[in-house]
């Protein structure tokens, strides 16, 4: 109808939120894989803790937000959970039920989802992209914890395989997920 203004959904997110949001990430990840490498695992929860207070403090809404981080929790620690159950990654510690994901593994998932919003928007509308992206990053980060000492591959190769599907699958599906959950953009206004 003419005079209606359109429903306004524009992102707030500035290069410096950009930036802040790229380096809290790389904070929590090394304070959760150094921390359980080292026998702290309570280390990164603690740090990722101040993250995400960091992350809500500049949202616009938190409850999307929150939501995000809980979807990502509950599919890291059953695709996790499953990766140890199939004996293709072991944790030295962290763990608090038997051969299941440890609690700071998890807590990189919720690590993770601060991203979505934020330095990782620009994958919206492109999953190809996004998947692509998973099976790769998802693997190498992984490898990475391996090569500091926080997880251990039973089989290298298998382990590899599983991450790279795991993740193609799943980041396209936590891209979705932050689209709808999305505590960066200005709510839609109503017509009057």
């Amino acid at each position: 109808m003419v005079g209606e203004p359109l429903p306004v959904r524009a992102p707030a997110v500035s290069k410096q939120l950009l930036l802040i949001n790229f380096l809290a990430f790389q904070v929590g990840w090394f304070a959760c894989v150094m921390g359980a490498a080292n026998g702290m695992p309570s280390l990164g929860p603690i740090v990722v803790l101040g993250v995400i207070a960091l992350h809500l403090s500049f949202a616009i809404e938190s409850k999307p937000e929150i939501r995000l981080m809980i979807c990502a929790a509950l599919i890291g620690v059953v695709y996790d959970s499953l990766l140890v159950y199939a004996g293709l990654v072991s944790y030295s510690n962290g763990t608090l039920i038997a051969g299941t994901a440890p609690y700071w593994i998890v807590t990189l998932w919720v690590l993770f989802a601060t991203t979505l919003n934020v330095s990782l928007r620009w994958l919206r509308g492109n999953m190809l992209l996004a998947g692509v992206l998973g099976a790769i990053a998802g693997p190498l980060s992984y490898l990475a914890g391996s090569k500091l000492g926080a997880v251990e591959f039973a089989q290298p190769a298998y382990a590899v395989v599983a991450l790279a599907a795991g993740w193609a699958m799943f980041m396209p599906m936590l891209i979705q997920l932050a689209d709808r959950f999305d505590g960066f953009q200005l709510p839609a206004r109503q017509p009057a």
